[in-house]
């Protein structure tokens, strides 16, 4: 008998475990049954209030192992299995033992994206992290009477209570809070913290005076001219409404939010802040459009020529061009959006606050920036005026390929080994159609000329995850990216 073959049992094998997400007794007890070779149509599997004996109510005992106790899994399922533990599907132990009794005979089975066993373990982990970031935005603590304690009433779809209280621990460290669910509980005494039973919304303290504050707060921050219902109750489901002071604002909001939207437009600047026009007159004191070439010599004749593009109309506000910059015998070549506000008026691509995260990175991953190209898929600074900001405006289609004629020349007298797009921008600027970066990202794409465009994310991105456990983790992946380029180079 072949060791993937299952040793039949006259009777089902009953595995109780101790709660819902009993990962750790799943986990053992699976790796029992695997071992003994007990097929996964074989064990029925329960939640008890204790589970005092894994294998209780079992009329067979169990098969002795036979050989070397070992049992080999990638650590990738383990990862994923104790995330869909926490779904709500009460198959998820079966299912999730199938996977495992699968994985011993076809080793590259969490490879295959069209599995159907596959892809419901994907849309699993998909609902229960859907339901954990739901949790994080839509948990609203209430006061308890006037003591320095805090009480939030919270509805998951799925079982990830004690999953998610960590983050809150970290987040609200200074505090004493307690999270009730029907599942489950989390309870933070400032020390400790303790997962226990569910409850009812009854033990919910009633609103206080924050709530008011919220609403008003709330109120004031809703911007009428950017609503989109359907967006925003994708986001905000209806079923979280009942559970959040400020959803009985959202009715009159959405009703009021065209009349609202034209008031914010009369009142919005018409333009840009008072030292933009400073900065521009002194770079660009005359503005004279100059013809453009076929070809140019070298990249400072670009440059210089570009100072004067007319190609669409982001030059009527951006206070100069940025034109790329870096040795024209460089290898590789950075493209990245467009230029950002310090960028602009600095007149050189990646100074503001993502090109310091770029050089950090191209320093951890041992890649020389001066021995590199560094420049943009856009030329211009895309703005919106808000009071004395300029608030960055992404590039359409149409201001990209007008913009190509640069890049197009910048590539022609550079003749780089290797282009690098930073975000979807770039890409469209570099392969001449949209591609799923965030899907492809870390792949390389041939061009119809030879070159080779490794796909990757704008450094911008980074910053603009607020949770610091997040944006470390997604440097370390644009890290690896950066690596992997530095092999690319040779």
């Amino acid at each position: 008998m072949r060791a993937t073959e299952p040793i039949l049992a006259n009777d089902p094998i009953s595995v109780v475990l101790a709660s819902e997400t009993d990962f750790d007794g799943w986990r053992s007890a699976a790796r029992s049954l695997a071992l003994a070779r007990i097929g996964p149509e074989q064990v029925l599997w329960s939640v008890g209030d204790a589970a005092t004996d894994l294998f209780q109510g079992t009329s067979a005992p169990l098969p002795p192992v036979e050989g070397e106790a070992a049992l080999t899994v990638p650590k990738e399922f383990i990862e994923r299995a104790e995330t869909a533990i926490c779904h709500s599907d009460p198959q998820r132990f079966a299912f999730l033992y199938r996977l495992l009794w699968r994985l011993r005979a076809e080793k590259n089975l969490l490879r295959i994206a069209s599995d159907p066993d596959v892809r419901h373990l994907e849309a699993m982990e998909k609902a229960v992290r859907r339901d954990i970031h739901k949790m994080r935005a839509f948990v609203r603590f209430r006061q308890v009477g006037g003591e320095d304690r805090y009480v939030a009433w919270f509805e998951p779809s799925h079982f990830i209570v004690a999953r998610n209280a960590p983050f809150f621990v970290r987040r609200f460290t200074g505090m004493r809070w307690t999270i009730l669910t029907p599942h489950a509980s989390a309870d933070w005494d400032g020390a400790r913290l303790t997962i226990g039973p569910g409850a009812e919304k009854d033990s919910a303290p009633p609103d206080d005076a924050a709530e008011d504050l919220w609403r008003t707060y709330f109120a004031n921050i809703f911007n009428p001219a950017r609503l989109k219902v359907k967006a925003m109750q994708k986001e905000m489901p209806k079923k979280y409404w009942r559970n959040l002071p400020e959803a009985s604002l959202i009715p009159d909001l959405i009703a009021g939010a065209d009349e609202a939207a034209k008031d914010m437009i009369a009142r919005m600047p018409t333009t840009p802040a008072p030292h933009h026009a400073k900065v521009q007159a002194r770079h660009w004191p005359t503005r004279q459009e100059a013809p453009e070439q076929e070809e140019y010599a070298s990249i400072a004749e670009a440059r210089e020529a570009a100072k004067a593009c007319r190609r669409c109309p982001l030059w009527r506000d951006a206070t100069q061009t940025v034109f790329g910059e870096g040795p024209e015998q460089a290898e590789v070549v950075f493209v990245g959006e467009q230029p950002g506000d310090q960028e602009d008026i600095a007149g050189k691509p990646f100074v503001g606050p993502a090109g310091r995260v770029f050089d950090a990175i191209l320093d951890d991953a041992g890649i020389a920036r001066q021995k590199t190209y560094v420049t943009n898929a856009v030329k211009h600074f895309k703005f919106e005026p808000r009071g004395k900001r300029r608030i960055h405006s992404k590039p359409n289609v149409g201001e990209v390929r007008a913009c190509n004629w640069w890049l197009d020349h910048e590539l022609t007298l550079l003749k780089p080994r290797l282009a690098v797009a930073l975000g979807a921008t770039a890409a469209l600027g570099l392969l001449g159609k949209a591609v799923p970066v965030t899907k492809m990202r870390g792949q390389v794409v041939e061009r119809e000329d030879g070159l080779k465009v490794f796909l990757t994310i704008h450094p911008s991105f980074i910053l603009r995850i607020r949770e610091k456990e997040e944006a470390e983790a997604e440097r370390a992946r644009f890290l690896e990216d950066m690596k992997a380029v530095k092999a690319l180079m040779g």
